[in-house]
C-alpha cells in the first residue's frame, strides 16, 4: 500500500457496526475475560507501536473504498507482517488479541468495542482512562477494560462525536450525541472533568422489547392485566405521562406503548437526543440542537413542539420534558392532539405533576398556580410510574388517573400499584401487583372506542406476582 498521512477520520458507519455485528454475546463476554499478555505494559507498548506503523502504511482512499470484511482482513495481514518485521515474541493467543484490538482501534471504538458487542451491557460508564464500569441486569460492575492513557480515551471520544457531526474541545467540553445503532452518548472532558475525560453510553437493544417481554416471567415488569389497560389507553387516544428515575425504563416503555398506535396515524417525535425506536410507518422525527461555539444556532425542544403543531400530527411524542416546552406540549394536548405521550424524571406521580407545574413557570408566562394546574389536569389523564428496584429489576409501581381539580389541588386516584413486601436473603425484592378496587373514569372513554375492560381486572382481592 502507498504511504499516506495518519488516518484521522472513521470509515463509513457499516465498517464500525460490522465489528459488533460479528460478535455474539458469548463471544464478547469471553473476549472481555482474555488476558492478552502476561506483561500488560509490554503488550500495550507493542500494540501502540504496531498501530502507529499501520496508520503510516494505510492508504486512506483505499480504506474508504474497501468493504468492511475485506478491510478487517487487510488489517490482519498487515499486522502479521509488521509483527514479523518487529520480531516480537508473542504466542498465538496474544497475536490474535493484538490483531483484534488494532482492528477495533482502526474501525471502531477501541477497547469499548467488546463492551458494545455484549448484549447484556445496558450502560458503559468510563470514569477515567483506567476505570470503566458497565451495568448488567440493573447492577453496576467494574470491568478489566482500560485505555492506554488520557490521549487514547480522548481519541476515542473524538471518533464517537465526530461520527455524528458534533465537536468536543476545551471551548465546548460537553457533548450529547447518539451512535448509528441508537445508543445515547454523553462525553465530558477537561477543564469541566476534573479527573480526565469521562464518557457515558446508554445502549438500547437492537431488537426492541415488546410488551410480552415485560409481562413474561423473565422481567415481570407489569402484569398482563396492566398491559391490557395500557393498550386500551393508547388505542383510545388518552394522553399519558410516564414518570421515573434515571435508568428506570421510561424510554423503553414509551417505545413499547408507541407500538399500539395505529399505522394510519401520523406521529411526530421530538427529542434532545434521538433514541426512540418507533414502529409505525408514518413517523416524523425531530431533534433539538445546541448552540454552536459562537453561541448561535440553538433550536430548543420548545421551538420544535411549536413547529410540530404546523405539521398536521395525529399524535405528538416528546421524548422527555425538561423545561419550558412542557407548556407548549400541554397546550397541544388540550387543542386536539389527543393520545400524546411524554416522559419526565420524577420519584412519584405526585412529584411528576409538581415538576410539570415548575416547568410551566420556566416559560415566563406569569400564569397563576391554579391556571397551570388546570392546564395539567385537563391535558393529562394517566400518569405511569416506573422504578428500578434495589435488586436492579424494573417495575411499573403505579398507574394513576388524574380525575380533575378540588379547589387548587389536582386530584388523582391509583388504579394499579406494586406493593413491596420484603427482601429475600440474597437481596431480591419481594412483592406483588394489586388493583386498588377503583374503576377509573376513563372507562367511559374506552367504551366510546369500543373497548370494554372486564370488572375482574379491578378486583382488589386478586394479587398478581
Amino acid at each position: 500500500m502507498n504511504t499516506m498521512q495518519p488516518i484521522t477520520t472513521l470509515p463509513r458507519d457499516g465498517a464500525v457496526l460490522s465489528l459488533r455485528d460479528k460478535l455474539s454475546g458469548g463471544e464478547a463476554e469471553g473476549l472481555l475475560k482474555t488476558q492478552p499478555a502476561a506483561n500488560l505494559n509490554a503488550y500495550k507498548a507493542l500494540k501502540e507501536r504496531i498501530h502507529l506503523k499501520l496508520l503510516d502504511m494505510f492508504d486512506l482512499t483505499a480504506l474508504e473504498s474497501l468493504a468492511p470484511d475485506k478491510l478487517r482482513h487487510e488489517i490482519a495481514v498487515m499486522v502479521g507482517r509488521l509483527l514479523q518485521e518487529d520480531q516480537a515474541v508473542i504466542n498465538d493467543v496474544e497475536r490474535g488479541s493484538l490483531i483484534r484490538d488494532i482492528q477495533h482501534e482502526m474501525l471502531g471504538f477501541g477497547p469499548l468495542e467488546l463492551l458494545m458487542a455484549d448484549p447484556t451491557v445496558s450502560d458503559i460508564l468510563v470514569n477515567s482512562y483506567h476505570q470503566v464500569y458497565v451495568e448488567r441486569r440493573g447492577r453496576l460492575e467494574m470491568t478489566d477494560v482500560t485505555f492506554t492513557d488520557e490521549r487514547h480515551l480522548l481519541r476515542i471520544i473524538d471518533k464517537i462525536v465526530s461520527l455524528v457531526g458534533r465537536r468536543i474541545d476545551e471551548s465546548s467540553p460537553m457533548v450529547d450525541a447518539r451512535l448509528p445503532d441508537g445508543s445515547r452518548v454523553n462525553a465530558v472532558i477537561p477543564p469541566v472533568a476534573i479527573d480526565g475525560p469521562m464518557l457515558s453510553i446508554r445502549r438500547f437493544a437492537h431488537i426492541p422489547l415488546q410488551m410480552a417481554d415485560l409481562t413474561g416471567d423473565a422481567l415481570k415488569t407489569l402484569t398482563p392485566e396492566m398491559a391490557s389497560i395500557l393498550q386500551a389507553l393508547i388505542r383510545s387516544k388518552v394522553n399519558i405521562l410516564i414518570s421515573g428515575g434515571t435508568g428506570a425504563g421510561k424510554t423503553t416503555l414509551l417505545n413499547i406503548l408507541s407500538g399500539y398506535i395505529p399505522d394510519s396515524e401520523r406521529v411526530v417525535t421530538i427529542e434532545d437526543a434521538a433514541e426512540l425506536q418507533m414502529q409505525q410507518p408514518h413517523v416524523v422525527r425531530m431533534e433539538s440542537r445546541p448552540m454552536n461555539i459562537e453561541g448561535k444556532g440553538e433550536i430548543t425542544a420548545r421551538a420544535l413542539v411549536r413547529n410540530a403543531l404546523r405539521m398536521r400530527p395525529d399524535r405528538i411524542i416528546v421524548g422527555e420534558v425538561r423545561g419550558a416546552e412542557a407548556f407548549d406540549m400541554l397546550q397541544a394536548m388540550n387543542t386536539g392532539h389527543e393520545g400524546s405521550l411524554t416522559t419526565i424524571h420524577a420519584n412519584s406521580p405526585r412529584d411528576a405533576i409538581s415538576r410539570l407545574e415548575n416547568m410551566i413557570g420556566m416559560a415566563n408566562l406569569n400564569l397563576p398556580h391554579k391556571a397551570a394546574r388546570q392546564q395539567i389536569a385537563s391535558a393529562i389523564t394517566v400518569v405511569i410510574q416506573v422504578l428500578r428496584l434495589i435488586d436492579g429489576r424494573r417495575k411499573m409501581t403505579s398507574i394513576q388517573e388524574i380525575t380533575g381539580m378540588e379547589g387548587d389541588v389536582i386530584t388523582m386516584q391509583e388504579i394499579f400499584g406494586y406493593r413491596q413486601t420484603g427482601l429475600t436473603p440474597d437481596g431480591k425484592v419481594q412483592g406483588h401487583f394489586q388493583a386498588s378496587g377503583v374503576r377509573p373514569k376513563f372507562s367511559d372513554r374506552l367504551r366510546a372506542f369500543g373497548i370494554v375492560l372486564p370488572d375482574a381486572i379491578f378486583d382488589p382481592s386478586r394479587q398478581y406476582q
